[in-house]
Protein backbone atom coordinates (compact mmCIF):
# COMPACT_ATOMS: atom_id res chain seq x y z
CA UNK A 1 0.00 0.00 0.00
CA UNK A 2 1.52 3.33 -0.73
CA UNK A 3 0.62 6.77 0.32
CA UNK A 4 0.08 9.99 -1.15
CA UNK A 5 0.93 13.62 -0.20
CA UNK A 6 -2.09 15.39 -1.96
CA UNK A 7 -2.90 17.41 1.39
CA UNK A 8 -6.49 16.18 1.00
CA UNK A 9 -9.06 17.83 3.53
CA UNK A 10 -9.68 14.37 5.03
CA UNK A 11 -6.01 13.98 5.98
CA UNK A 12 -6.22 16.41 9.11
CA UNK A 13 -7.58 14.27 12.08
CA UNK A 14 -10.05 15.66 14.59
CA UNK A 15 -7.76 16.19 17.33
CA UNK A 16 -5.55 17.83 14.83
CA UNK A 17 -8.34 20.19 14.23
CA UNK A 18 -9.33 20.58 17.68
CA UNK A 19 -5.45 22.05 18.29
CA UNK A 20 -6.02 24.10 15.37
CA UNK A 21 -9.23 25.75 16.19
CA UNK A 22 -8.40 26.51 19.59
CA UNK A 23 -5.17 28.15 18.63
CA UNK A 24 -7.22 30.15 16.05
CA UNK A 25 -10.03 30.92 18.29
CA UNK A 26 -7.37 32.36 20.51
CA UNK A 27 -6.40 34.40 18.10
CA UNK A 28 -9.75 36.01 16.38
CA UNK A 29 -10.81 36.28 20.06
CA UNK A 30 -7.85 38.15 21.37
CA UNK A 31 -7.75 35.83 24.64
CA UNK A 32 -4.83 33.50 25.46
CA UNK A 33 -6.58 31.40 28.37
CA UNK A 34 -8.94 29.72 25.74
CA UNK A 35 -9.22 25.77 25.56
CA UNK A 36 -11.06 23.35 23.86
CA UNK A 37 -14.40 24.13 25.14
CA UNK A 38 -14.65 27.71 25.32
CA UNK A 39 -18.25 28.76 24.20
CA UNK A 40 -17.16 31.27 21.02
CA UNK A 41 -20.49 33.41 22.20
CA UNK A 42 -19.36 33.72 25.52
CA UNK A 43 -16.54 34.63 25.10
CA UNK A 44 -17.49 37.54 22.61
CA UNK A 45 -17.30 35.94 19.30
CA UNK A 46 -19.09 38.02 16.44
CA UNK A 47 -19.88 37.65 12.80
CA UNK A 48 -16.54 38.78 11.62
CA UNK A 49 -14.80 36.63 14.23
CA UNK A 50 -16.52 33.59 13.10
CA UNK A 51 -15.62 34.71 9.20
CA UNK A 52 -11.91 35.00 10.44
CA UNK A 53 -11.99 31.77 12.16
CA UNK A 54 -13.66 29.71 9.16
CA UNK A 55 -11.45 31.75 6.51
CA UNK A 56 -8.15 30.40 8.39
CA UNK A 57 -9.12 27.30 8.91
CA UNK A 58 -9.56 26.76 5.65
CA UNK A 59 -6.36 27.91 4.34
CA UNK A 60 -4.97 25.65 6.78
CA UNK A 61 -6.59 22.00 5.99
CA UNK A 62 -7.60 23.24 2.21
CA UNK A 63 -11.44 23.12 1.77
CA UNK A 64 -14.53 25.34 2.74
CA UNK A 65 -15.54 25.14 5.85
CA UNK A 66 -19.08 27.13 5.81
CA UNK A 67 -19.50 30.05 8.77
CA UNK A 68 -22.77 28.74 10.28
CA UNK A 69 -20.53 25.69 11.46
CA UNK A 70 -19.02 27.96 13.97
CA UNK A 71 -22.92 29.52 14.80
CA UNK A 72 -23.85 26.01 15.55
CA UNK A 73 -20.84 24.08 17.19
CA UNK A 74 -19.74 27.00 19.19
CA UNK A 75 -16.62 25.26 20.93
CA UNK A 76 -13.71 24.50 19.24
CA UNK A 77 -14.05 20.38 20.07
CA UNK A 78 -17.44 20.39 18.42
CA UNK A 79 -16.00 22.66 15.86
CA UNK A 80 -13.69 20.58 14.92
CA UNK A 81 -15.70 17.63 14.50
CA UNK A 82 -18.03 19.50 12.31
CA UNK A 83 -15.41 20.30 10.28
CA UNK A 84 -14.20 16.58 10.17
CA UNK A 85 -17.80 15.34 9.35
CA UNK A 86 -18.06 18.25 6.73
CA UNK A 87 -14.69 17.39 5.03
CA UNK A 88 -15.39 14.14 4.61
CA UNK A 89 -13.87 12.64 7.83
CA UNK A 90 -17.14 10.73 8.58
CA UNK A 91 -16.99 9.29 5.19
CA UNK A 92 -14.18 7.20 5.42
CA UNK A 93 -13.92 3.88 3.27
CA UNK A 94 -11.85 1.43 2.77
CA UNK A 95 -10.85 -1.37 -0.12
CA UNK A 96 -10.34 -4.75 0.07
Amino acid sequence: MTTQQTATPAAVTTAELTELITSVYREALQDEGLDETSDFFECGGDSLAAFQITGRIEREVGGEVPVALVFAYPTPVELAEAVAEELGGGDERTDG
